[in-house]
């Protein structure tokens, strides 16, 4: 029986491995939008059987972040804008609602947090995808420093697309700078108590994003989708139309 469990327990720690690197692969464009996927391939990539990875595939379609055709096969999802259209409502929604909350004395560790990062932001060769992660961090920790903290999570679980052209349109620009003079501007704001600055500040730099989007799509529309109900065309190879 214990032998049993153990392997259960395994079992379920690879399937959750294999997830959460194929959805990872997925959000940083490793996994570009409209690439098929080889649940072979992806397979002995991983080191896996084929079952981690299909399940995978199916939790990931769940998500919208993968398409499932049948006879045809598997594909990341292109970026839908109407999604990222509801991730950045929502995402908006929280952010300034808890700016709305934050306490009167700040938590002094929690604005050293944010100094740190934001001193980081700046740092030079920061490749694009640290800067990524440090601009999650600093949106998480002003939710913190609002006492919303936990909120964070429902926020990164309904913005798979947003994070992707949110990705697009940082890997579109020079440098991440313009993004970090947004951030201090939101923090400074923050410590002098400037509530309406905050807030407009934050609304631009979250809605960003559209313009990205708009730019991008105008040149390099087959990332994008358009009829929801387009499937790809088996002719020699698989492709979308």
């Amino acid at each position: 029986m214990a032998r049993s469990n153990r392997q259960s327990n395994r079992g379920r720690t690879s399937r959750r491995a294999v997830y959460e690197t194929l959805r990872r692969k997925v959000l940083t464009l490793e996994l570009p939008p409209g690439a098929a996927l080889s649940e072979n391939e992806l397979a002995a990539a991983l080191g896996v059987s084929r079952t981690p990875v299909r399940e995978s595939l199916i939790l990931l379609s769940q998500e919208g972040l993968v398409q499932i055709f049948p006879q045809v096969g598997s594909f990341v999802s292109r970026v839908d804008p109407a999604k990222v259209a509801d991730a950045q409502f929502l995402r908006e929604a929280v952010e300034l609602a808890a700016l709305g909350d934050l306490p009167a004395e700040l938590d002094p560790e929690l604005v050293d947090a944010l100094r740190h990062n934001l001193a980081e932001q700046r740092r030079p060769g920061l490749a694009l995808e640290e800067f990524f992660e440090l601009d999650e961090a600093f949106h998480q920790t002003l939710l913190r420093l609002s006492g919303h903290g936990s909120a964070w999570a429902t926020v990164v679980s309904a913005k798979g697309h947003l994070d992707r052209a949110r990705r697009l349109g940082l890997y579109d620009t020079a440098s991440p700078a313009g993004f970090a003079d947004q951030h201090v501007e939101i923090f400074d704001a923050v410590l002098v108590g400037d509530l309406t600055l905050a807030h407009a500040a934050m609304r631009t730099h979250l809605r960003a994003v559209f313009d990205d989007v708009e730019r991008i799509r105008a040149r390099s529309p087959e990332l994008f989708a358009t009829d929801p109900g387009t499937v790809p065309v088996r002719r020699n190879v698989v492709v979308w139309e």
